[in-house]
């Protein structure tokens, strides 16, 4: 029983990377499910065993990665200082959509009007993630003075899903380096001095 279960979650999480492949490299209208149980190594009759519809196998890609981000925003928010959490979330998020397919599925599908779903799925995820570190930071006193986490959320956010979106063609824009510039304009006018200096990727200076 024990074999059946693992090789069902095996065959699974297969199927979820496979159909991140197709739904990232062709979207979800044209992903073939097909192709996706073919790349997986399994027939189409496993398929939906696993997964009674395209829709629902999209479904499957967007809550692992939802999982996967997760873990990212938890792990900075190991950091005391919120404006160190968010920019080390940024860096790891970024990070992992450019390295993980099924993250990077998961953000593009949540945007793909063709699923017919009227939620921002992961993107609102994060956004709201960004606010309640911002809004933090306002309450520590972390902000520049005049600074308020209403005015500078929408501009983290629209920046880190901007970096998301272009990436999607173009991976240079998931380039570390761009998100070093991106903060080296941001944290001075975003954080009182003594923050400004301390927060970088990691705990150091960008």
């Amino acid at each position: 029983m024990m074999v059946k279960q693992e090789r069902a979650a095996r065959t699974r999480q297969a199927l979820i990377r496979a159909a991140a492949e197709a739904f990232a490299g062709e979207g979800f209208t044209l992903a073939s499910l097909t192709t996706i149980s073919r790349t997986a190594g399994v027939s189409n009759g496993a398929l939906h065993f696993h997964f009674e519809s395209k829709a629902v196998l999209a479904d499957a890609v967007e809550d692992a990665a939802a999982v996967a981000v997760a873990r990212i925003v938890e792990s900075a928010e190991a950091s005391d200082d919120p404006l160190q959490a968010l920019v080390d979330a940024t860096y790891g998020l970024l990070g992992l959509i450019a390295d993980d397919v099924v993250v990077r599925a998961g953000f593009g599908l949540c945007g793909d009007p063709a699923r017919g779903r009227g939620d921002a799925g992961l993107r609102q995820q994060w956004q709201h993630w960004v606010e309640r570190q911002l809004e933090r930071a306002e309450r520590e006193g972390k902000l520049a003075d005049g600074t308020s986490h209403e005015q500078v959320a929408p501009i983290v956010v629209a920046a880190t899903v901007g970096f998301e979106v272009l990436g999607s063609w173009n991976p240079e824009w998931l380039d570390r380096s761009r998100i070093d510039r991106f903060w080296e304009l941001l944290l001075p006018r975003l954080a009182g001095r003594a923050e400004a200096a301390s927060s970088g990727p990691e705990g150091r200076s960008v």
